[in-house]
């Protein structure tokens, strides 16, 4: 299986401003997840899609491909990521390279390990999956069975449906969310099913140690774990 890695690293940044080349741990941001990405086995290329030269220019400086440059309407605030893994995926195929699947690493997952891309990879292709991504186990109390909305009424709603919750914690059957570590897509989901995930989702139990940065609090909780 031919598999695309791709780095999403815009220039602008509201949250964190210049998080993708904001040192942490003692390098760039973006350089903790190239190393990932050039260490996993499963992946055929890696490539980063960017519109700032200078995020271009660190991310080759570690190993990254950057065949071109990311058009600025592709790098809004409110860009889906979806059109920006298609755009990497059609320019690429016009060049002849084709892929069996496009793996995203978005650099605000530092803590990945190359083992985290090659698992979901490999459950990707044993298991006749359209997608998997990393996930980490929900804690009890906010197991989907323990939690509740508050309908047009307001009156509280259990988030699965039922009249009653399960009473023991023990009964509570395992549920997880995405940690945004790793997704890996079927290139035909991605492309003409328009989706990262597909119908037929796996999930794959990433590191514990896993931080998403998007706020300040998230940046300083990474500072401690390194």
């Amino acid at each position: 299986m031919r598999v695309l890695g791709i780095v999403p690293a815009r220039g602008g940044s509201k949250g964190i401003p210049g998080k993708n080349v904001r040192p942490l741990g003692g390098k760039p941001l973006l350089v903790h997840t190239a190393e990932a990405a050039l260490a996993a086995r499963r992946l055929t290329r890696v490539v980063l899609t960017t519109d700032d030269e200078g995020i271009a220019e660190i991310g080759r400086g570690c190993g990254l491909e950057v065949p071109f440059l990311r058009p600025a309407e592709l790098a809004m605030d409110d860009t889906p990521t979806l059109p920006v893994l298609q755009h990497v995926v059609t320019a690429l195929e016009k060049t002849g390279d084709r892929f069996d699947a496009v793996c995203l690493l978005q650099p605000t997952s530092p803590f990945r390990r190359a083992g985290d891309i090659d698992g979901c990879i490999e459950l990707l292709e044993t298991a006749d999956l359209d997608a998997v991504v990393s996930v980490l186990p929900v804690p009890p109390e906010h197991n989907p069975h323990w939690v509740y909305f508050r309908d047009g009424d307001g009156l509280l709603r259990l988030a699965t449906g039922e009249d009653q919750p399960i009473p023991r914690r023990q009964e509570l059957p395992p549920a997880f969310h995405r940690d945004g570590s790793v997704y890996v897509t079927r290139r035909n989901v991605l492309m003409e099913g328009n989706s990262l995930y597909g119908k037929r989702l796996g999930g794959f139990l990433a590191d514990s140690r896993s931080v998403n940065l998007d706020t300040p609090a998230d940046w300083e909780r990474a500072e401690r774990l390194f």
